[in-house]
């Protein structure tokens, strides 16, 4: 069995962002960049499935621009066989939409037929937790979104899942659609050997034009700000004082 993983270009969870001067976006100007982390998570599960026997390959795919193919290799270290970049875009500022994203996958997936797909279920840019869903409408696929433990047997796959309410366990027919949540597993770290062999696997370069694809952003951003400061907290004298704040101040009692 295929496994397929698709992964995104962000900025590094560690780095403060910047929103440009005149508020049309993030400042992305000498920017350390790396892979999403739920990414890098569903790259894990991915690989630990072929460790377990389960899986044959592991092939990561990127949709963005060329320098995502430093994502790509990274993937590669850490264990994935081999790597598809779509390059969509020469503007680092574009950010391909979920659904562009879903339908160039979806071409990949017909092209590759993987038995199973792990996405991470969000980026940390955009927030979007779409394409994972997109993609198993596209291709009728079954999915379990937000996933913390996965378990394969045969053409069948548990999944239990992270809601509101706690975890909720269910089991869907493959091929499906999985996306990983922050509990699934803890990311291994690429020894120095593994990113020398990285650069020798094979890492195939499409346009979105190949897929036949147009990926035009279908929104528009009207303007990015940064968030609000967080106003000083308040001592109280008593539980009285605490209540009638929450009460006549902050109108959540």
């Amino acid at each position: 069995m295929k496994v397929l993983v698709p992964v995104k270009r962000v900025i590094d969870y560690n780095v403060k962002v910047r929103v440009k001067a005149d508020g049309t976006g993030v400042d992305l100007a000498n920017v350390k960049m790396s892979m999403n982390p739920f990414d890098e998570i569903a790259v894990e599960e991915a690989i630990r499935l072929k460790e377990k026997g389960l899986a044959d390959e592991v092939i990561v795919v990127s949709i963005g621009v060329k320098q995502a193919q430093e994502t790509l290799r990274t993937a590669l270290a850490m264990g994935a066989d081999r790597a598809i970049l779509i390059q969509a875009t020469d503007n680092v500022q574009q950010d391909i939409e979920p659904l562009a994203v879903a339908k160039l996958l979806a071409a990949v997936v017909r092209e590759e037929e993987p038995g199973l797909v792990i996405a991470g279920k969000q980026a940390i840019d955009n927030d979007m937790n779409a394409t994972g869903q997109m993609l198993a409408a596209l291709l009728g696929w079954s999915q379990a979104a937000f996933a913390s433990e996965i378990s394969i047997d045969g053409d069948k796959a548990t999944v239990t899942r992270e809601v509101d309410g706690g975890l909720q366990t269910i089991s869907v027919n493959l091929p499906a659609i999985i996306t990983a949540d922050l509990r699934l597993n803890e990311p291994r770290y690429a020894s120095l050997p593994n990113i020398m062999k990285a650069k020798k696997k094979q890492l195939d370069e499409k346009t979105a034009a190949d897929y036949g694809v147009d990926v035009t952003p279908r929104l528009t951003i009207v303007k990015t700000t940064e968030p609000a400061g967080r106003k000083a907290g308040v001592k109280v004298a008593s539980v009285d004082e605490l209540i009638a704040k929450l009460k006549d101040e902050a109108g959540v009692l």
